[in-house]
């Protein structure tokens, strides 16, 4: 039990002992800087319960606790709030005991239902750009938070390789490509085919031009434009099963995903498991019918299928098109009921998918509901904003995104230009500067993404992510490292302090309030998992870097007065450490053991 349980129980026994009442809860809250206290109780809602004035109820309750409770040292009650001090001694008691405990704050793993998370799920006409990295960063994080706070969890991305606009990128290297590829041009595989999408749409472009001046309409010149109906032809030829397209197509999808597996890789995420939308685009036809049955869908005279969610607050949502074919929808709907077909222990999913698809899951979750699903309850959109960067808005097809892979390497570039005008690793090889710069640079990126909310808009500036002072990743590295050096410096041996702290230090205040962001870990991971916010983590992490950082201006570690303060006062540190690392790690961000 924490601080706050524990004293939840003390507070209804009071008010039992005293008022003969019985009270559900106790509202808490932080004890306001002016006033001495470390915790504060709220007693304006005991007065559903019992009457009178809440400055003297405060003034009886608080007199039981210091008189009844061991750790209640003092208290002092403002109007209607309840400032209560609590001993050191359980202070120190609960630090004794996660002391050394490398996961802490983790729970362990339940053997309820498994959850799997999907995120990424790119198209194979493209490279992964910044857009695809929030989503990455995002889901891989909120899967590793999961895992934290104690449930089985898959990780899975379902791979967009068919359609349209896979065909243009074929058609495009078809006819402009004179065979060229990856390893004879040197690109990264995603990158040649990416090239090939904005040169389709470059001669698509001069092929509405010329249709136009030649007198057609833009709206006719951009339907029939021969290049578009050449892929259009391809589509058709690729769902026929076309020997030749479907060939082309396998051999220019090899190019990306060996392409996709670099960026994963160089970005630090991974999956389970891969569904591929040329697997599963048929799924879901067979739910359809069964739901026809059932009368959760309805068929109109041109054949068409529909599901009628006008009751539920939305509108009617076509299944199947009059010829018979499926509509995304569908698809997602046979996806889901596979997903759970290969993985009977999941009990529910995350989708990590942008917000401008924010109505098309209400859709989708709520039609498996109708179905009669039972795990379609725990499905969650994990809905986040759009990344932009101070020059504007990305656009695929105009070639103007910025490349994943490139965004990767500006930031190692970044972290090593502001490096070097700090000039802190002269000492270090070119090899370790150069896996540095990536750690720092990774870990602002990273940070930067993750401590926002997600479902706020995020304006990206690399240079700012990596300043070493404030809310960023790589002060909160620094950090890291700064306490790793203390460790080196300590004399005494680490594992000696649990065993010289007792009950007779006193505390400084700085030393109390680490041990109070230290209790807060497991409840912030469990809140963090609940909500799927990685700012929670990022956020928390950055308040227990702001108090070290304050204990280490105010507090002698090395030069303390006496052994058992210095030995403390080491083990603390190392636990601030600790947290720091295993807060970065369901973050997906490494920790430089120097810097």
């Amino acid at each position: 039990m924490n601080l706050q349980e524990t004293l939840e129980l003390h507070v209804k026994a009071a008010i039992k002992a005293l008022f003969q009442s019985e009270l559900e809860s106790v509202e808490f809250q932080a004890t306001r800087k002016e006033f001495a206290g470390d915790i504060t109780v709220v007693v304006f809602p005991m007065l559903r319960v019992v009457k009178g004035n809440p400055a003297v109820i405060g003034e009886q309750v608080g007199q039981y606790l210091q008189d009844n409770v061991d750790l209640v040292k003092g208290f002092n009650v403002v109007k209607g709030f309840l400032n209560i001090e609590i001993d050191d001694s359980y202070y120190i008691n609960f630090f004794k005991s996660i002391n050394g405990n490398q996961n802490y704050g983790f729970a362990e793993p339940k053997d309820d239902k498994a959850i799997m998370v999907e995120y990424s799920s790119p198209n194979t006409n493209k490279p992964l750009h910044l857009g695809h990295v929030r989503n990455v960063l995002l889901g891989y994080s909120v899967a590793e938070i999961l895992k934290a706070s104690g449930k089985k969890v898959y990780k899975t991305q379902i791979i967009n390789d068919r359609g349209i606009h896979i065909c243009k990128s074929m058609l495009a290297w078809e006819r402009f490509g004179n065979g060229e590829t990856p390893i004879s041009t040197g690109l990264k595989g995603d990158k040649l085919v990416g090239n090939y999408y904005v040169k389709f749409d470059q001669a698509y472009k001069a092929e509405i031009s010329e249709l136009v001046t030649q007198g057609k309409s833009e709206e006719e010149a951009k339907k029939s434009a021969p290049i578009l109906l050449a892929a259009q032809e391809m589509l058709i030829k690729w769902e026929a099963g076309d020997e030749d397209v479907v060939a082309l197509w396998e051999k220019m999808n090899a190019w990306v995903y060996e392409g996709f597996e670099e960026t994963y890789k160089n970005i630090g995420v991974d999956f389970d498991k891969y569904y591929y939308e040329s697997q599963t685009y048929l799924l879901g036809k067979e739910f359809i019918a069964e739901g026809l049955k059932t009368g959760v869908f309805f068929k109109k005279d041109d054949g068409s299928v529909w599901c009628d969610l006008t009751e539920d607050g939305l509108d009617e949502k076509i299944v199947l098109r009059s010829d018979g074919t499926a509509v995304y929808m569908t698809q997602d709907i046979g996806t889901a009921i596979q997903r759970i077909k290969d993985y009977p222990d999941v009990g529910g999913m995350v989708y990590t998918v942008g917000n401008e698809q924010d109505y098309h899951f209400k859709v989708l979750f709520l039609i498996l509901k109708k179905l009669g699903f039972d795990w379609a309850k725990h499905l969650f959109h994990l809905s986040y904003g759009m990344v932009d960067l101070p020059s504007g808005k990305m656009k695929s097809r105009e070639g103007t995104v910025v490349d994943a892979d490139d965004l990767i390497r500006e930031m190692a570039d970044t972290a090593e230009e502001i490096s070097n005008e700090l000039g802190k690793l002269e000492d270090y090889s070119e090899d370790e500067k150069k896996t540095l710069y990536k750690t720092i640079g990774l870990g602002a990126l990273k940070y930067y993404i993750l401590k926002v909310d997600p479902k706020k808009r995020i304006l990206f500036d690399p240079k700012e992510s990596i300043d070493f002072q404030g809310n960023t990743g790589p002060f909160i590295q620094y950090t890291y490292a700064r306490i790793q050096s203390i460790l080196r410096k300590a004399d005494s041996k680490l594992d000696k302090a649990s065993n010289s702290l007792n009950n007779q230090i006193v505390l400084h205040e700085k030393e109390k309030q680490l041990i109070k962001q230290l209790e807060l870990f497991p409840e912030v991971i469990q809140n963090a998992a609940e909500q799927h916010s990685p700012a929670l983590i990022a956020n928390y992490t950055y308040d227990l870097v702001k108090d070290f950082n304050s204990f280490y201006q105010n507090v002698s570690i090395l030069g303390a007065d006496t052994d058992v303060e210095r030995d403390f006062r080491v083990a603390l540190s190392k636990s601030v450490s600790q947290i720091i690392k295993n807060a970065f790690g369901v973050l997906g961000i490494d920790v430089p053991e120097r810097m």
